[in-house]
């Protein structure tokens, strides 16, 4: 089964990124300008023969239109909003996210920009953003800043209350506007997020050509490569294992769940009241929030753009490590969710129909509990029986599972060898202050993944499942620190801050 798992994730990889790949090919603006007349465009187009991504989907939709054109709003009546929350990060980490926005190739008189900054961040990311709207406020169709108030009653400290915060504000801003909330979508986008020129005009596409839109929420590709080049080894396996997995999920659209940036209707926002402010993974929560709102009529379409993301970086080698497990429990409380799902699931006036959210159930008690052991039992699991059975030694059985195992092993590093090739597809341009022996660096830092999978994927998992068991409950959002600057620049000039207090001392 393990192997069939190996295969089967392999191939996803594969075509995930073969998928992505073509669709950052596709003018998804000209496709959306042909969603304006749709006559127009299928009459020139049906005869023409073309190999882009989903090509004959877009002549299906085109005639759907065609058909019902009640059914289907024109894309010069859909707004994209974005909320951005942030803490306290620099304008040299917020900036070049907003200057993304502007190399997008979506309508900017049609992108509303929310600045959400948290109060309890103090005087600097207010002047950041205050900053930030006096330049950028003329660039779209509105640059708004909005500050969460510190200390609100039953909020946990965390993202999901600074976004809840900045969508009532939305709420309100639209009203006065007088545009509909069926025609808002809303994407939330961490302030270091660089999305792929496309996306905006790909999930508007996407908000359009879906009837049930409402029940639906849109995921691109989160790709934590932004700072890939400039991180600690670890750091980097573990950001490539990341990316690889969100590529991966991009094909199991049965099993797709709402991650890190997303968008969602403001229509449905409204109902739902935005994101929870009582947990700190807001994102995967809100799953499962609009799963059972909607009554289990709900899902997760993918989109094939990424949204480039950081990956850890801290001040120091040491920070950094420790960042890097903060951030991973953080994704593992996610296992909070169990008991929330279980709770409805199983209550007699669940309204979701049983048997579709029983298996959502099982998958993700499933995805937790395997988060959390198999790469322990990948490693160890062939020797327990030899170790907690000393009868065990007189068994052959027990003597051949290692070297069957380690078969195994070896056959499952064809995973590794697609793994190796798929993070090289996906790497931005090497940067020109690092030498050409930086790329063999990358190669070679796979040999970090047993080591990476044990401390950082399982311990962290173990360590949010027992806060969980015994009471300990997170109740606030540790931010995941972001720097701009190389982290070997960062350890040179630590390590001669240290010799030169060592010379000091000597003298």
């Amino acid at each position: 089964m393990a192997l069939i798992k190996i295969f089967g994730i392999s191939y996803h990889m594969l075509v995930g990124r073969t998928n992505m790949e073509k669709a950052c090919q596709v003018d998804w603006s000209q496709r959306l300008h042909d969603l304006e007349d749709p006559a127009a465009a299928h009459a020139r187009l049906f005869s023409t023969k073309n190999k882009q991504f989903e090509y004959k989907t877009h002549l299906k939709n085109l005639q759907s239109i065609i058909d019902e054109p009640s059914g289907y709003p024109k894309p010069s009546q859909i707004y994209n909003a974005i909320i951005m929350p942030a803490y306290n990060e620099s304008i040299e980490i917020i900036e070049p996210a907003v200057q993304s926005l502007l190399d997008t190739t979506y309508d900017l008189s049609h992108l509303i920009v929310v600045f959400a900054y948290e109060e309890r961040g103090g005087a600097a990311i207010k002047k950041t953003a205050e900053t930030l709207q006096k330049k950028y406020n003329d660039k779209f169709h509105s640059f708004h800043i909005v500050e969460h108030p510190k200390g609100i009653e039953h909020e946990v400290i965390g993202k999901g209350g600074n976004i809840t915060h900045a969508g009532r504000w939305l709420k309100d801003y639209l009203v006065d506007l007088g545009i509909d909330f069926s025609r808002v979508l809303v994407t939330t986008m961490d302030c270091d997020n660089k999305p792929h020129p496309t996306y905006f005009d790909y999930i508007t596409y996407a908000y359009i050509v879906y009837k049930d839109r409402k029940n639906l929420s849109y995921q691109p590709i989160a790709l934590f490569t932004n700072n890939i080049w400039d991180v600690p080894a670890p750091m980097r396996v573990i950001a490539t294992g990341n990316s690889f997995w969100n590529i991966v999920s991009s094909m199991r659209p049965y099993a797709l769940r709402n991650f890190a940036s997303h968008a969602q209707p403001m229509d449905a926002l409204v109902e739902m009241d935005f994101w929870s402010v009582r947990t700190i993974v807001e994102d995967g929560h809100q799953y499962w929030r609009s799963y059972f709102h909607f009554d289990g009529k709900y899902g997760v379409v993918p989109i094939y753009a990424p949204i480039y993301q950081d990956a850890v970086l801290s001040e120091t080698y040491k920070k950094t490590l420790k960042a890097q497990f903060v951030q991973l429990r953080r994704w593992a409380y996610g296992a909070s969710d169990v008991a929330y799902v279980g709770s409805r699931v199983f209550s007699s006036s669940r309204q979701a129909p049983f048997w579709p959210s029983f298996t959502r159930f099982l998958r993700l008690l499933d995805g937790h509990v395997t988060l959390a052991y198999v790469a322990l039992v990948t490693a160890f699991g062939a020797w327990l029986p030899l170790l907690l059975n000393p009868e065990a030694v007189r068994n052959i059985d027990a003597h051949q599972l290692p070297g069957t195992i380690s078969l195994l092993q070896t056959i499952a590093m064809i995973g590794m060898v697609i793994a190796i090739f798929s993070s090289f597809k996906i790497l931005p341009p090497r940067p020109a202050r690092y030498k050409k022996r930086r790329t063999f660096l990358m190669l070679i830092q796979w040999i970090l993944m047993p080591v990476t999978s044990i401390l950082y994927s399982s311990m962290a998992a173990y360590a949010a499942q027992t806060k969980l068991m015994t009471g300990r409950y997170l109740d606030k959002f540790d931010v995941t620190e972001k720097l701009t600057v190389d982290i070997n620049d960062r350890l040179k000039a630590e390590r001669n801050r240290s010799k030169g207090d060592q010379d000091g001392a000597s003298k």
